[in-house]
């Protein structure tokens, strides 16, 4: 029994590697400890904040607990790391890499917590009239990837690894890239281009001739996706869209109705004259069209076709949907039919007549 107790105290001090099992299962348990920790935290806690952050009117404060349930939940892994260095034996250089590592694991925290924090900082700056919101995704992405740089710089010089002569020996090598890369600066040029000068933004309707026509989606560093309207997203290179003549329906302040109707010239100046005032009528009480002293609609007889007299109407409505525009234009057509059929006319259309002087006798 002696020998037993004897071999069982030899196997717990030598352990695994020189370091005895109490040790190491002490380390084991101050883990789990940690990660049940951990797992109350995010499951009562954070939830219990989210809960009453959900109360609340800002959605400022649910964007913050949302960003930070991930850091929060690595602060007990860390100090886990760090009890267990203090509970194991570690001597020498495996000493100093853990010490490092438990380093390394509070920076990755740290900086884990700042680059979750960047969304809902620039959500609060979103009500800013500066900020668009492709301008804010470009500076959300740019700032995480700033931060991120430090952290990593932070965790190499912990390590011993210098950052100053690890750039100077990638220099050559970022000479060489650059090189190959210049689309791509190119694209991240003309993207920032096209953010700065406000030419569209996420949602806008863009439309350049004869080549592309759809719904901005996202504009990114090197290229910007547009959704056609067949519902196929499109990839062009930003560079293609900032030298390119485009038109931003996004950005119309109403949306015109320019039609011209002609009417038959058996229409007299009487029925001319009543047609146009009915026409103006509808569009001055119908809720369709704006009711703006400085804009002013326009229904006029304005020409002598080859075969109609012809009416001009001009007619601003808000900037609405595609299909609601439709439906406004299809209100107006039915009315002007009704009109000019209440007033005794017709609509015309291309025709020519042929006089024949005299028939050959037979």
């Amino acid at each position: 029994m002696e020998n037993f107790i004897e071999l069982l105290s030899d196997v717990w001090n030598r352990g695994f590697l020189g370091i005895n099992l109490g040790a190491i299962i002490s380390s084991l348990v101050v883990i789990l400890i940690a990660l049940l920790f951990r797992g109350f935290i995010i499951s009562v806690i954070i939830n219990s904040l989210s809960r009453l952050a959900e109360k609340t009117e800002s959605k400022i404060d649910d964007e913050i607990l949302n960003a930070l349930k991930k850091p929060i939940g690595l602060i007990p892994i860390t100090i886990a790391l760090y009890l267990c260095t203090l509970i194991l034996p570690i001597n020498g250089l495996a000493g100093d890499i853990a010490t490092n590592i438990v380093k390394a694991f509070v920076i990755f925290t740290i900086f884990s917590a700042l680059s979750n924090s960047v969304k809902p900082i620039f959500e609060a700056l979103s009500t800013s009239s500066w900020l668009t919101a492709s301008m804010q995704m470009w500076l959300e992405r740019a700032s995480r990837f700033i931060v991120w740089i430090i952290g990593v710089a932070i965790i190499l010089d912990i390590f011993g690894i210098k950052i100053g002569p690890l750039v100077a020996g990638l220099g050559l090598f970022s000479v060489a890239v650059a090189l190959g890369a210049q689309d791509f600066f190119k694209n991240l040029i003309a993207g920032i281009l096209v953010i700065g000068e406000h030419r569209f933004q996420p949602g806008d309707r863009i439309e350049v001739k004869g080549q592309l026509h759809g719904i901005v989606e996202t504009i990114g560093f090197r290229s910007t996706v547009i959704r056609n309207f067949d519902t196929a997203p499109m990839t062009i290179p930003n560079k293609d869209l900032s030298d390119v003549k485009l038109i931003n329906h996004g950005e119309m302040t109403n949306r015109r109705v320019n039609w011209k109707i002609n009417l038959v010239y058996s229409t007299s100046i009487e029925q001319l004259e009543s047609i146009r005032s009915d026409i103006k009528s509808y569009i001055n009480e119908s809720d369709d069209f704006i009711k703006n002293d400085e804009i002013e609609h326009v229904v006029r007889v304005i020409e002598l076709g080859s075969s109609s007299i012809d009416i001009m109407i001009v007619a601003y409505c808000e900037p609405v949907s595609f299909v609601d525009f439709n439906l406004i234009k299809e209100n107006l057509i039915f009315n002007i039919m009704k009109i000019v059929k209440a007033n005794g006319s017709e609509f015309a259309y291309p025709s020519s007549s042929l006089y024949i002087e005299s028939m050959p006798k037979t």
